[in-house]
């Protein structure tokens, strides 16, 4: 059960997994009164899907004002019927850079992958939801198991929620002007996005423009400040050299470093990439543990028990250099020490743990494999443009 913990005259409630996320959105949105913006990477035509939809319906039809914005790739496969649905009820909705033909990929190639992530919802200025949780069914399919996806959000009520709603009103705005090429757009929403002046909560983004580091800044200057415990849960892990330098100083003045990392493959390539990784990191005493119940979501840390973040941001170059990103950091001993308590719940029940020993038992033919796919995504990142933020 979540506990609500008070920072700064907000009301935090960590949320795991969708079985909790869910029910408290859809309630959310029941008792929503003037407006409601949603963004998500994907939105999935499933069980979880409809039941989102649905209350975003009723919502519409009572005269709240409903914006949702989709991921143009993650949610491409969105029914149209769905979006029909949607259209009718009174839901607005528009596409965050909508797939494009194939014959413009190289033309396109980098701004191809400039994606939004975020998991963003606000209602009514007041209530907000931070984390990694796509509007999608979490259990696994095909994999013989009724386990969730291993991920987080927090619900926010209070003066933060005013600052999302700012953040994502004025990304509404922008996505309006580029979809309608300049003849449409609220301009009295453009200014300046409202930052809440508090000490222990902070909203942090990842654009192309003025936040493009904010996001791996505040983890480095986390890590930099460790001095007992750095507990680090993401999805998708392949940092750069300074991020990855600053985990190894961590850990050689005695700092305990604790990673907990996708186990299951999902995505080959960067699966077998962030291996590449594991000899340089258990050589300089970080402890590794692979999430096996089910697929790890998370994107999730605890430094010394006191400072937090929560939210959509991987640490690879995809999340740190491309996507659009939302995360929230809390200074805050009662929160920490929940989202700290179910990663080590996780960390004992769920998964194993990658020692020196076990990792050399791998084999040749499996660190051939690592370097290969931790070459090939270094040559993408190259590609793009990027190749220095990478090692």
């Amino acid at each position: 059960m979540s506990e609500m913990h008070q920072v700064d005259g907000n009301q935090l409630t960590l949320l795991q997994n969708g079985a909790a996320y869910f029910p408290q959105l859809c309630a959310d949105i029941d008792a929503c009164k003037s407006f409601i913006y949603l963004e998500t990477y994907i939105f999935s035509a499933d069980e979880t899907g409809r039941q989102v939809s649905d209350a975003l319906q009723r919502a519409a039809r009572r005269d709240v004002v409903v914006r949702v914005l989709m991921d143009g790739f993650g949610s491409a496969d969105l029914p149209p019927h769905w979006l029909s649905e949607l259209f009718d009820a009174g839901v607005q909705v528009q596409w965050f850079r909508r797939e494009i033909s194939p014959f413009t990929w190289r033309r396109n190639r980098r701004r191809r992958l400039l994606r939004l992530h975020r998991k963003l919802v606000v209602l009514d200025g007041e209530v907000a939801f931070v984390g990694g949780i796509n509007i999608i069914h979490d259990t696994m399919r095909n994999a013989g198991s009724a386990v969730p996806r291993f991920d987080f959000a927090v619900r926010v009520e209070g003066s933060v929620a005013g600052e999302i709603y700012a953040v994502m009103r004025r990304l509404w705005a922008a996505v309006s002007w580029a979809n309608d090429r300049g003849k449409r757009i609220e301009r009295f929403i453009m200014g300046s996005a409202r930052r809440a002046v508090l000490p222990n909560i902070k909203v942090l983004l990842r654009d192309n423009l003025r936040h493009r580091r904010d996001i791996e800044r505040a983890y480095l200057k986390a890590i930099i400040a460790a001095q007992h415990e750095v507990m680090i849960a993401s999805a998708y892990f392949l940092p750069g050299l300074t991020f990855r330098r600053t985990l190894i100083q961590a850990a050689e003045r005695g700092v305990r470093v604790v990673l907990l990392l996708q186990g299951r493959v999902e995505y080959r390539l960067l699966h077998y990439a962030t291996h590449a990784l594991y000899s340089q990191l258990l050589a300089a005493g970080i402890e590794i543990y692979e999430y096996q119940a089910s697929y790890l979501h998370a994107k999730v840390a605890v430094v010394d028990g006191s400072w937090v973040t929560v939210g959509s941001s991987n640490i690879d170059p995809f999340s740190l250099l491309l996507a659009r990103e939302a995360n929230l950091v809390v200074s805050d001993a009662g929160f920490a020490a929940e989202l700290r308590d179910r990663l080590l719940v996780a960390i004992s029940q769920d998964a194993v743990r990658i020692n020196p020993a076990h990792w050399n038992r791998v084999g040749w033919g499996g660190h051939v494999v690592a370097r290969l796919s931790y070459a090939a995504v270094r040559m993408i990142i190259g590609v793009l443009g990027y190749g220095k933020s990478v090692d």
